[in-house]
């Protein structure tokens, strides 16, 4: 029979909670629904010293290892990480002693996982050089700040590049765990997980980690406000760029400069943003069909639809449909 694949999460003192307990819980519902006679997967906490663990949250865990005691060449190698707010900031925890044993341990992994700020710990001890990542929009800036070689993505919830996985928040992680079941059993195995789990089915790693407005950076101009809530009610219009500088008294130009002060980004980027999401809204709670949800978005045609879709998804709409709204058909 084979052997169960070995899952270490390596944590540290500190550590946010679910970053060490959601990935080990979707390992474990997968394992039992796969059924054999022996486990599919066997998973360990790792940390400095063995011994009762504390997290972020005052709840304590218990570290099964040392990592000076684990064996080289596990199946999955997973970092937990952990944030400090100073001044206001959110920063990543770098754990120096995590950062010095993953330089020598992680190169024998099959595959090597970042959770959330675990993924700065990975950046240190240099396993994301020329790679795509990704991490917590908190911190997406001070991974792209500390490491230029590495191109950082905020958006995403996932990113595989090769054996190397990142992915941001802590309930993304259960998203890339639930992707790592899937490789290893097959998609049914990873459906039937988040079943269990009641969580969305398989999220697409493309899938954006928050709202258009959260993404946003915060506005000093109540003009821009204004025009953004005028925008959510309007969506269904022709919006040019003329009209929304029209509005505020500017020119093309000068409204183009300051709309991209505000919120960092250009109005039409904005536009189409804020139109996909409420497309992916009527995806998600409707049995509407795609060109009922183009034209209610503002998109327009479903040709624009899949298009959009395609460029800040990664997916179709349809498939959109079937992971988030399995039982309904896109039509």
């Amino acid at each position: 029979m084979p052997a169960p694949r070995t899952v270490v999460i390596v944590a540290f003192p500190g550590v946010e909670l679910l970053e060490v307990t959601g990935p080990a819980e979707v390992f474990s519902v997968a394992s039992r629904l796969a059924g054999g006679d022996a486990p599919a997967y066997r998973v360990e906490i790792a940390a400095a010293q063995t011994g009762p663990l504390p997290t972020a949250a005052g709840i304590s865990l218990v570290a099964d290892h040392s990592l000076a005691e684990m064996s080289p060449g596990v199946d999955t190698l997973l970092v937990a990480g952990a944030m400090d707010n100073a001044g206001g900031h959110y920063r990543a925890v770098i754990d120096p002693d995590v950062v010095a044993w993953l330089t020598t341990a992680a190169p024998a992994a099959r595959r090597v996982g970042g959770v959330c700020a675990g993924v700065h710990l990975l950046a240190e001890a240099g396993l994301l050089a020329g790679l795509p990542a990704t991490t917590h929009w908190l911190t997406a800036g001070q991974l792209a700040e500390h490491h230029p070689d590495i191109t950082v993505d905020p958006d995403p919830i996932f990113i595989r590049a090769g054996r190397i996985w990142t992915c941001a928040g802590v309930t993304a992680a259960l998203d890339l765990a639930l992707a790592m079941v899937a490789e290893d059993h097959g998609p049914a195995i990873a459906l039937d997980a988040a079943r269990a789990m009641v969580m969305y089915v398989k999220r697409p790693g493309g899938q954006t980690q928050f709202s258009v407005p959260l993404s946003l950076q915060a506005s000093t101009d109540d003009r821009i406000d204004e025009l953004r809530r005028w925008i959510d009610d309007h969506l269904t219009e022709r919006i040019p760029v003329e009209a929304m500088a029209a509005r505020l008294n500017l020119s093309v130009r000068h409204f183009a400069r300051v709309f991209r002060d505000c919120t960092g980004r250009t109005p039409a980027d904005y536009l189409e943003a804020v139109r996909v999401e409420a497309a992916r809204r009527l995806l998600e709670e409707s049995a509407r069909s795609l060109p009922d949800i183009a034209a209610a978005s503002g998109l327009g045609s479903v040709e624009t639809l899949h298009r959009a879709f395609r460029r800040r998804l990664g997916t179709t709409p349809a498939e959109y449909r079937r992971r988030f709204r399995p039982h309904a058909t896109a039509r």
